[in-house]
């Protein structure tokens, strides 16, 4: 599917700045910025490398002023850069005619004194490594100045200050060492090199200021190439962490990344929503590092290695729960199955007291181990790759795992994690912590606790239970003590979580407050899993409130707008906004189970489409070509949080696949 931006929007800052545009390596690495080419986060940058991937993701190369020069000495920018007090220098968007999204590969077009230059961006898979190219489309030759600015830094961080800089020149640009790491600047062909050290002060990130967060840097500069650029050749500029090689071809290059989304194409459906959001998918599947290397898992005959999925952009590494939830619409058809037994088998390696990871730290210290339901959720993705593959000997192969975290929860593992065996429901909770998906802390203040008995942990539990009695019972293995705790969860839940006086169920029970009759879309799972905890008139009941007070056209909301807690905002500084994050804010990765539901119980397929039509308009705002974190829960819901997040574009993508 191919967006295109007007020149109308692109000319214009606001909505130019709005706009973000993403590429990435496969690694965890990317390049990012927007529309307008002014960095208005920490997080954009034209080299982002993964020094561990997919994590220690360090911003290298910040920026680029770019100026073409006439023959007459006549220059005109078609870069921009916003400082501290609000300047915004130079103006070269004002110059854009357009820009186009191919998949995810991003082409820029500007009219400069009746001349037409183009550039494109895209970053090679597994290497990390950024290629700009510039080409004059029409009109008389000129030359290309670039000016590279570098960070150096960790992507959560900031730049203040000179020095730790050294510069090597080489022939095509330069070799940059500072922080410990190296990267390399080479433009082609045949550069006049300039080195003149400088540093540009107090560049502003805009959307950091909102945050209340640090929002100024300092950026460093070894000094400006310059090229001929004419329509004979096309100038090539490669941003890396290693030198191209010897023979190293930009057409190869451009062909391989053409193809790499070409191949991604799915014959099932022809909807172009689902046709943008495959290529949109594939930029979360990624290398997860070993040590120095990536070794191969047994039977891999596919690149092997060890996978896992990035949880979104920018500032996401991978997340367990997050994973499991996008591998099924991520990494389950034909051509993928191999990743999605890789990505189940990376985190069945890293079980640890009946728990797998909650996230992997930016940092590359050891996994976390903190959510209640990432581990349930497995269950869901290893039947969900049992549907698509029939591979039964992987999960053969796994079930001591699969039984092994069945006899944690029962006995008892971390954050107080246990099934109450009065009533046979799952429990958790610790001060301190959030262990479900809303998961919102600001220090140590927790905004939604949910300690005690959650609805959706228990919907993850029971069907935990019933599938594990499935597969012991297909193995010849004893099923029964699954069959028995599965039926007492079910009857328990049918006398707990009913809240008769709203028509729904209690959000959590059972915790220090009594029963929580807060309206939240966590029942929603309840209906929608595999095997459903709520049914019949009381499932029919929940659907009809959810939809009448939770249903926006971009998700569901967190909380509904009748109770008096409810934030409609998401802005502020960083305390408000994780403040209002799961208050009332918007999540467009509830739409899958919510259509889940809605199929089971109303059969209505007409709604998918309905549902999921305003994520095409969507796709050319915020991050292009691709679907946000949240949306503001009330006109003209605007998208919020990252730009492009994995369950996000996941959920919407495996119903979007049903369309025609």
């Amino acid at each position: 599917m191919a967006l295109h931006l007007d020149p109308e929007t692109c000319r214009t800052l606001e909505p130019a700045v709005r706009r973000e545009w993403l590429v990435t390596n496969g690694l965890g690495g990317y390049a990012s910025g927007t529309v307008a080419g002014v960095n208005t986060r920490r997080y954009h940058g034209l080299l982002v490398a993964s020094l561990n991937p997919p994590v220690q993701r360090m911003v290298l190369l910040a920026a680029l002023e770019e100026w073409l020069i006439a023959p007459d000495g006549d220059r005109q920018s078609i870069s921009a850069q916003e400082y501290w007090d609000g300047t915004v220098y130079p103006h070269g968007f004002r110059f854009l005619e357009g820009v186009d999204l191919d998949g995810m590969l991003p082409t820029f077009r500007w009219v400069v004194d009746g001349r037409i230059i183009e550039k494109r961006i895209w970053m090679e898979h597994g290497i990390s490594r950024t290629v700009l190219t510039y080409r004059l489309v029409a009109g008389p030759p000129l030359s290309l100045q670039l000016r590279p600015l570098f960070a150096h830094r960790d992507y959560h961080e900031q730049r203040h200050g000179q020095g730790g800089f050294e510069t090597a020149e080489s022939s095509d640009g330069w070799v940059i060492d500072a922080a410990g790491v190296r990267s390399y600047f080479q433009v082609r062909p045949s550069p006049v090199v300039r080195s003149r050290p400088d540093w540009y002060w107090r560049v502003l990130h805009r959307a950091e200021r909102e945050r209340g967060l640090d929002d100024e840097e300092d950026l460093f500069t070894p000094g400006t190439v310059e090229v001929a650029l004419d329509e004979q050749h096309e100038v090539v500029l490669l941003a890396g962490t290693d030198p191209a090689p010897s023979g190293w071809d930009v057409a190869t290059s451009w062909r391989a990344a053409r193809q790499r989304q070409d191949a991604l194409a799915d014959p099932s459906t022809g909807h172009p929503l689902a046709a943008q959001l495959v290529v949109a998918g594939e930029q979360f599947r990624v290398a997860r590092r070993v040590g120095n290397s990536l070794p191969p898992l047994a039977g891999e005959g596919q690149g092997g290695g060890r996978r896992t999925v990035i949880a979104g952009y920018h500032w996401f590494a991978d997340w367990g729960r997050d994973t499991m939830i996008s591998l099924t619409a991520l990494a389950m058809r034909p051509g993928t199955l191999w990743e999605a037994r890789a990505v189940l088998d990376t985190y069945i390696k890293y079980l640890n007291h009946g728990l797998i990871p909650s996230r992997f730290p930016d940092g590359g210290e050891a996994p976390e181990y903190d959510t209640i339901d990432a581990t349930l959720w497995l269950f869901q993705a290893v039947a969900g790759y049992l549907r698509a593959s029939g591979d039964w000997r992987f999960i053969a192969d796994r079930l001591d795992a699969l039984e092994g975290i069945i006899d944690w929860h029962v006995g008892g593992t971390r954050h107080n994690i246990r099934m109450d065996e009065r009533d046979g429901l799952l429990a958790g909770g610790e001060e301190g912590y959030a262990l479900t998906w809303m998961d919102a802390r600001v220090g140590d203040w927790v905004v939604t606790p949910r300690r005690g008995k959650p609805i959706e942990i228990n919907a993850l539990w029971f069907n935990a239970l019933r599938l594990t009695a499935d597969w012991c019972e297909r193995a010849m293995r004893p099923a029964g003590r699954y069959r028995q705790m599965a039926l007492q969860v079910h009857e328990s839940a049918q006398v707990r979580f009913w809240y008769p006086d709203g028509g729904y169920c209690y959000d959590v029970v059972d915790t220090s407050e009594g029963d929580d009759p807060s309206l939240r879309p966590n029942q929603v799972i309840a209906l929608a899993l595999v095997y459903p905890l709520i049914e019949g008139d009381r499932a029919r009941s929940t659907l009809d409130v959810v939809s009448s007070k939770l249903l926006t056209p971009y998700g569901l909301r967190t909380l509904s707008p009748d109770d008096p807690r409810y934030l409609a905002s998401y802005d502020g500084d960083q305390r408000t906004r994780d403040a209002a994050y799961h208050m009332g804010m918007a999540w467009p990765w509830l739409i899958g189970p919510y259509l889940d539901a809605h199929l089971r119980l109303k059969r209505d397929p007409a709604l998918v489409r309905r549902l999921l039509e305003p994520f095409l308009a969507h796709l050319s705002d915020a991050g292009l070509g691709t679907i946000s974190e949240i949306f503001e829960p009330e006109p003209p819901y605007r998208p919020a949080g990252c730009i492009s997040q994995a369950w996000s574009v996941a959920e919407i993508l495996r119903h979007a696949r049903t369309l025609s």
